[in-house]
């Protein structure tokens, strides 16, 4: 007679990722910014899915290096396909996001699949004109074999 076989415990499922939280625990320099978008990305890459949480709350006071800063490690974020959210960010580097255009784009995350692909995650709004004398996005300037050079 065959003997039932012991019932196995259940493996219990692996723990979800943890969320990306990048401390800026001092000022920042401009010196810096690489060595940020580094940490960055190793923190996106080991973390779950969604926006990498930047916690600003020990920058001290607010400058354009700061703002540098943010700017470029949005469009890091945005190259893995996320976005940053801010966290602990006093009322004047918020004025001072608000001053250069910014705060729209580094203050909401980013969003994934369409949204991602047209361009939202990263600030950018959809349509628009061109500015003068810079040429419409998408648009391609075809020369012909003989044109002389601009």
């Amino acid at each position: 007679m065959a003997r039932p076989e012991p019932e196995k415990p259940p493996t219990p499922s692996p723990a979800p990722p943890s969320p990306a939280v990048l401390v800026l625990g001092r000022p920042v320099s401009r010196a810096e910014v690489e060595r940020l978008c580094e940490r960055l990305s190793a923190l996106a890459r080991r973390a779950g899915p969604g926006p990498v949480t930047v916690d600003v709350g020990g920058v001290g006071r607010p400058d354009l290096a700061v703002v540098e800063a943010l700017a470029r490690l949005r469009l890091t974020a945005g190259r893995l396909g996320r976005g940053i959210q801010l966290r602990n960010a006093c009322g004047e580097l918020r004025r001072l996001l608000a001053w250069t255009g910014l705060d729209e784009a580094l203050t909401t995350p980013a969003a994934s699949g369409p949204a991602l692909a047209s361009g939202h995650a990263l600030g950018l709004e959809p349509g628009g004109e061109a500015e003068q004398r810079e040429e419409a996005l998408g648009v391609q300037e075809g020369v012909e074999p003989g044109d002389p050079a601009p």
